[in-house]
């Protein structure tokens, strides 16, 4: 079998989720799809650094250190440390048939090992498995006497400065072990496939699960708008719709959906927002003077602030819009400079941004909240006010979902998705001109869960039906322009700020309060037009 067709131990696990995924990986490896974005690169560099971390807690080892590619090398010299008697080895190397494996960490137990996989991730999960496996297969196909498989993921309970208690390891040897039986077909099943043409593989929840497939793009995109699998919170990725012969929402017939699916039905069909009566009831939470508050968040995998644990989402920015009774719109925000605990400095400035607000607006306000609540902890001093914020909060989120849907939605109610359906124009710092029609519309078959009266608003978009293209969104054309660019950006500019000109730092500050100032704003004119649609 020609090297390029050989199995890795994350090829497998690719081919579990779908051939094709697999087939192309290896037949177009320089596929754009695979060229990861800077979210991706940022776990894969976090992946990285945890792995360098995990060798500490297991001592005294030698690296393979060459080049990933470099296999014949790598498997030679994994031999000589073994033939050394080396107490561990990291990125030990090994090829059994046609399958390639390289071991995070190879711990010597006299003249038998211990198997431990490293990952980021704070709990050891299903997906995991297979992966030890594959990698138990290699080695005893290598000739290794394997007494132990272990996980080693991180302790969300450790908490900084004290990391002795870093890692968990847990044996998952029986769990491998189950697994062994199976393997041989399995890997069989992937070179056969990889040695003929591109199989042919449905779409489905597996397009998803357990991660999104890069090229997901290839094989949904003669996926009709509105196909059953963007109704909201569908199971299983709509595959028991698809199965009954369902390709898109407008097909579903009444009942059989809840509360919000059924609303999601009925607006898709007839090109209307759909809006049930309370709305304005519902609006009366939000109590003036307004606060409209969003935080973006670094969420390290090695914590190094006292008392954060690993992955703890850690303020570090923050956009308030103040509202008053002019029409005039005050704005405060903060961003963290340099690697030093932000918490403190931040609090103060948001204990200042909210004061006299008699509602502090947040979207999907829980996350806030928690946001809050850390920083009372880590600030004693402040804690009074900033848990004084936290109950003043009140969030639109809830209130769209049970009162209104657009078809724009496509099953989701981030606001990145509900600003543009509902408020469509202009860029952030221009009011949008909102001037719907509106059709008064009463039905006594709506649904089951649903009021008898409603309001449908034609035409949301502005001219034409809302699925014919996509509204203008004030995120276009931001450098930053989703949260979890914003939370790569925000550790690259706090920890390796020293390696940018004072020029790119100015810059990149920039671009990342203008994405969270567009948050809070967003929310202002959010707000605004609920009320008019109420």
């Amino acid at each position: 079998m020609a090297t390029a067709l050989r199995l890795s131990k994350s090829r497998f696990t690719s081919g579990l989720q779908c051939h094709k995924q697999l087939w192309w990986k290896v037949h177009e490896p320089d596929a754009p799809e695979l060229v990861p974005d800077p979210a991706q690169q940022a776990i894969f560099d976090q992946g990285t650094r945890v792995g360098e971390v995990a060798r500490t807690y297991v001592p005294g080892g030698e690296l393979v250190d060459l080049p990933h590619n470099a296999f014949a090398q790598r498997i030679a010299m994994t031999r000589e440390l073994l033939a050394r008697r080396a107490s561990a080895i990291y990125e030990a190397s090994f090829i059994a048939g046609d399958v390639y494996a390289a071991v995070d960490i190879l711990e010597r137990d006299g003249d038998r090992f211990r198997l431990i996989e490293v990952k980021s991730s704070t709990r050891l999960k299903a997906k995991h498995l297979p992966d030890v496996a594959i990698q138990l297969h290699v080695l005893r196909s290598s000739g290794l006497d394997v007494a132990r498989a272990e996980l080693m993921h991180l302790n969300r309970e450790c908490a900084y400065p004290d990391l002795e208690d870093l890692f968990v390891r847990e044996d998952v040897t029986a769990a491998a072990e189950a697994l062994q039986s199976g393997l041989p077909e399995l890997i069989a099943g992937q070179l056969h496939m990889l040695a003929g043409g591109l199989p042919d593989v449905p779409i489905g929840e597996h397009c998803r699960t357990p991660h999104e497939c890069p090229f997901i793009g290839r094989c949904w995109k003669d996926v009709p708008e509105h196909h059953v699998s963007t109704l909201h919170r569908v199971p299983h990725g709509g595959a028991g719709l698809i199965a009954q012969g369902f390709e898109t929402i407008a097909e579903l017939p009444p009942g059989g959906l809840n509360a919000i699916q059924e609303r999601q039905r009925l607006a898709v069909q007839t090109g209307c927002v759909i809006i049930e009566p309370g709305l304005a009831k519902a609006l009366c939470v939000f109590e003036e003077p307004l606060a409209f508050l969003d935080f973006e968040t670094v969420g390290l995998a090695i914590p190094v602030w006292d008392g954060c644990h690993p992955y703890d989402q850690v303020p570090v920015q923050f956009s308030c819009h103040r509202p008053a009774a002019d029409g005039t719109i005050a704005h405060h925000e903060w961003l963290a400079d340099g690697p030093g605990d932000p918490r403190p400095e931040l609090a103060q400035a948001l204990v200042a941004a909210c004061r006299g607000a008699r509602t502090v607006v947040a979207y999907n306000a829980h996350f806030e909240r928690g946001r809050i609540e850390l920083l009372a902890a880590a600030v004693p001093n402040l804690a009074d006010d900033l848990l004084d914020i936290a109950a003043r909060l009140a969030d639109p989120l809830p209130i769209v979902r049970a009162h209104v849907y657009h078809p724009g939605f496509h099953g989701s109610f981030s606001l990145k998705s509900v600003l543009p359906a509902l408020v469509p124009t202009v860029p952030p710092d221009v009011g949008p001109d909102l001037a719907p029609t509106v059709e008064s519309g009463a039905s006594d078959n709506v649904g089951a869960g649903l009021a008898p009266a409603r309001s449908a608003i034609a035409n949301p978009a502005g001219g034409g039906t809302p699925t014919q293209s996509r509204p203008q969104s004030p995120y276009d054309g931001l450098e930053v322009a989703e949260g979890a660019t914003a939370a790569v950006e925000l550790e690259r500019l706090m920890f390796r700020g020293d390696a940018m000109t004072a020029v790119e730092r100015l810059h990149l500050r920039d671009a990342l309060l203008r994405y969270c100032a567009v948050d809070t704003m967003s929310m202002v004119r959010l707000l605004d037009r609920l009320r008019e649609l109420a």
